[in-house]
């Protein structure tokens, strides 16, 4: 199945919970997915789908820090870091730890320093308070083939728009997952968030 260039935001999920909801979200088609780390026993959560399904996505953490979380969630299992900011140290960490990097950048002087250190892609947040507008201008200097993930404010809504604006893909959280869904509801968020995105994407490429 194709995965979909979107990144699964587990915020709250619980270790119990972790392989299902992992698991509806991969069948539907996305393939990337983040614990943040404000979220409870974080680390088993991601050992737990690491284990049980890394051979089928690209697992990880969110709202990673330091490069001390870098380590830890290297020890979990997880091969993805998603930070709110950036931070040249935890890229760099990240990076040499062999685990894919994408901070959180806002101007373009955080995507430039980003990319310097290393990222391997841009995680644009909050997506609501730079707006489409704001990564097309972005995108007029930005190297070419920097991948760059709205997240904050993108959502099924929005995406063709910002599909349009040069986004390669998405962070999604609560249209996704919210603490204490079942598998199926899950699934059922996915199957219309994977929808969304595919029609948009079709729309933006006529």
């Amino acid at each position: 199945m194709t995965s979909r260039n979107i990144i699964a935001i587990l915020r709250g999920i619980a270790p119990p919970e972790a392989v299902a909801a992992a698991s509806a979200l991969i069948d539907a088609g996305i393939a990337t997915i983040e614990v943040p780390l404000n979220s409870p026993d974080p680390m088993r959560s991601i050992a737990a789908m690491a284990e049980a399904l890394s051979d089928r996505a690209l697992i990880g953490a969110g709202t990673v820090l330091t490069p001390e979380d870098v380590t830890r969630v290297a020890e979990a299992g997880g091969k993805l870091v998603v930070s709110p900011d950036c931070n040249p140290k935890v890229i760099k960490t990240t990076r040499d730890q062999g685990l894919e990097s994408w901070p959180g950048v806002f101007t373009p002087t955080e995507a430039f320093a980003a990319l310097r250190a290393g990222a391997n892609g841009l995680k644009l947040f909050p997506g609501s308070m730079i707006g489409p507008k704001g990564l097309q201008a972005m995108r007029a200097v930005l190297p070419k083939g920097t991948q760059v993930y709205a997240v904050g404010g993108a959502g099924p809504d929005n995406f063709a728009e910002w599909l349009a604006a040069g986004a390669d893909g998405f962070g999604i959280g609560t249209a996704l997952y919210t603490p204490g869904m079942s598998r199926d509801e899950i699934a059922e968020r996915a199957a219309k968030v994977v929808a969304a995105y595919d029609a948009a994407k079709a729309g933006v490429a006529q």
